[in-house]
């Protein structure tokens, strides 16, 4: 059961919404229970499918940063200077106003989470959990790098301000940083704003003048300022190509917060979607965003879900702080480090072939892959998809003597990454050849240079795929063995999900940072075990099955490379 004081803090929060213009048309904003926090569930029938109406105005936008009365005058300079990005200052927007005792987004900013589920927020002993993933140490980075950008400008900044206001609770710390950090991770969306709204003509910004003159009048619940027909003179609103303008220049996507649509969660079946109304047409308020039924019938009471985008475990818990189990969108992210090329034979003439060919070091290999390989899983819901066939360029041979591969329709491994492992992995005989092959079609060619394709074909004709994939297995192997080490084996972290009281096939469909955990077919998270140690634990266990996946894919495809002499 909700506290009186949740209570108390949802009833000022639907009066803000109210008072702001939000219109909650076919569902409400009601308070779960002390895991789930709360969330977006159906209320009447609507029948045009508009469930809830957001002026935009009321969006947390960097232009509302530079257009404020009180924060404008200290960010245009730094903006302009290219001091500061538009993240940047809605972090700092966050962060002051949370520490303004009179801040009229009070009811908003306590309505969200104190605290979060991504690594970020783990202990020292949580985040050994994750020890040989990605995420260790790109945490450790991300916190390190978090803390220099808080201690050499953030921190100065939010002094100033709040000595400037005079009207702040406390002293700003790290920690406030942080959470303003994450709620902009975990809440703002990618806004297809119109150009119109963004940029408006003359006479929009003389009427906005007049407008905000009268600022004073407005009701304390109301947030003060309007980013309608507001410009900020000088200010190119075009930031760090984190926002951009179309080529029809009528949409400028903006990064922002959207107060009352940022309740919903992530479902892998989602029964709404958000869209903006420039015109009004559609809700009949003019620049507004709005959530659209799906088209299926709701039950009173149900929770409303949008989807967060086809994400793996690996960046649903670094943004959002939740996992799936079982996430049919998991990835495995396999790189080769630039600084092991300058150990490599010939590194100087390899470096010059990678450059040529555009190489990736790294690529994403998305679960749905292993359905188009020589062991399929069945994983992938996208029956006749061909997200999974990879176009290779190695597709003839120069000089006849290189046959096609029989497996090369079964092969999951992108192409420009093979290339790559490759031409690293080319011994001396070889990189004489692909020198010879691109001279020739140089002097055939009257001079030209051989495109990025071209040097692609070379390679793969002077060295085949053995080396390449061999290279493959190896970086798997050590892949797995920094995976279990200190952890145990999959099959260890399975034991650990089920002594703990969790179903092997559970998955939390829905969540956010709100959302906690979630009750499934009647099953509840376990008391004996965190909910950051649980998503660790499913998070690496799916890293360490993608890993023994492509490993076997991997070694198959080698030795048949080594049978037919490629």
């Amino acid at each position: 059961m909700a506290s009186s004081q949740g209570d108390a803090k949802l009833e000022r929060f639907l009066q803000w919404l109210q008072v702001n213009g939000v219109e909650l048309r076919g569902c409400k904003i009601k308070y779960s229970d002390s895991d789930k926090g709360f969330g977006i569930f159906a209320a009447n029938d609507v029948s045009d499918g508009v469930l809830l109406v957001v002026p935009l105005d009321l969006a947390i936008t960097p232009m509302r940063v530079l257009q404020d009365p009180f924060f404008g005058p200290e960010c245009r300079a730094m903006f302009e200077e290219g001091d500061v990005d538009d993240r940047f200052l809605m972090v700092l927007f966050l962060t002051v106003e949370r520490l303004r005792k009179n801040s009229s987004w009070k009811p908003y900013l306590d309505m969200l989470p104190t605290t979060f589920g991504n690594p970020l927020w783990f202990t020292d002993d949580e985040l050994l959990d994750l020890k040989g993933t990605t995420l260790y140490r790109a945490t450790e980075l991300q916190k390190k790098s978090l803390r220099s950008l808080y201690d050499d400008k953030l921190k100065a900044l939010v002094d100033k301000l709040l000595t400037l206001d005079g009207d702040s609770e406390r002293d700003v710390c790290f920690e406030d940083f942080l959470w303003a950090n994450s709620v902009f991770w975990a809440r703002a969306l990618n806004i297809p704003l119109p150009y119109s709204y963004v940029f408006p003509q003359v006479e929009e910004k003389k009427n906005c003048s007049a407008s905000n003159d009268k600022s004073s009048d407005v009701s304390t619940n109301m947030v003060n300022g309007n980013a309608k027909g507001c410009q900020v003179d000088g200010v190119d609103i075009q930031v760090n190509g984190v926002t951009s303008v179309s080529n029809q220049k009528d949409t400028v996507w903006v990064e922002g917060l959207v107060p009352g649509i940022d309740f919903c969660n992530h479902g892998l079946k989602p029964a709404a979607t958000w869209e903006v109304d420039g015109t009004g047409s559609i809700t009949r308020v003019p620049f507004s965003m709005y959530l659209l039924s799906a088209g299926q019938p709701l039950e009173t009471d149900e929770e409303i879900s949008i989807s967060y985008g086809n994400k793996g475990n690996e960046e649903l818990l670094h943004l959002y702080g939740f996992v799936l189990d079982g996430n049919p969108d998991d990835y495995l992210m396999v790189h080769y480090p630039v600084q092991a090329l300058q150990s490599v034979s010939f590194s100087d003439s390899k470096a010059q072939l990678l450059e040529a060919q555009k190489a990736e070091m790294r690529c994403l290999l998305p679960r749905s892959l292993l359905d188009h390989g020589f062991f399929p899983v069945g994983i992938s819901t996208n029956e006749g998809s061909d997200k999974g066939q990879l176009n290779h360029v190695c597709s003839y041979s120069w000089s006849g003597q290189r046959k096609m591969p029989s497996y090369l329709n079964k092969l999951v491994f992108p192409e420009s990454f093979l290339t790559t492992l490759r031409t690293v992995a080319m011994k001396e005989d070889e990189l004489f050849q692909v020198s010879s092959l691109l001279e020739e079609l140089v002097t055939s060619g009257g001079g030209r240079q051989p495109s990025d394709s071209e040097v692609r074909a070379a390679i793969w004709e002077a060295c085949g795929d053995s080396g390449a994939l061999q290279m493959l297995v190896d970086l798997l192997t050590m892949r797995m063995v920094d995976l279990q080490d200190g952890s145990g084996t999959e099959d260890s972290d399975t034991n650990l999900l089920k002594n703990a009281g969790f179903s092997e096939s559970l998955n939390l469909h829905t969540g956010n940072e709100n959302d906690l955990s979630e009750e499934i077919n009647g099953l509840q998270p376990p008391q004996s075990m965190s909910r950051n140690k649980w998503s660790s634990i499913v998070y690496r266990r799916g890293q360490k099955q993608l890993t023994r996946l492509f490993l076997k894919e991997a070694e198959h495809a080698l030795q048949l490379a080594l049978d037919e002499g490629n």
